[in-house]
């Protein structure tokens, strides 16, 4: 994670400014379709994220794993990888 730490951290800061953003036009009884068009760019903002945390845990933990030459630890690895896609993907 650290290598994407500042970016991934950027991100966030800029997804948490959004759904403030969204509070504020819902408080203030803007047009459904106006908040309906800010949602979407906050779950594209956050598959975003999803990406850049799921390729530094493949670079990184992922290809340990490989290098280590440990078949446990590349099994458990490689099950985690799985279920971080099969959650991604819901």
């Amino acid at each position: 994670m650290k290598a994407n730490k500042e970016k991934t951290l950027d991100r966030l800061s800029r997804l948490e400014g959004q759904v403030r953003g969204v509070a504020k036009m819902v408080e203030s009884d803007r047009y459904c379709m106006d908040i309906l068009a800010q949602t979407a760019a906050i779950r594209s903002a956050v598959l975003g994220v999803e990406k850049l945390i799921l390729e530094q845990h493949a670079e990184h933990c992922v290809e340990a794993a490989i290098e280590s030459g440990d078949p446990e630890e590349q099994r458990a690895k490689f099950d985690e990888l799985i279920g971080l896609l099969q959650k991604a993907s819901r």
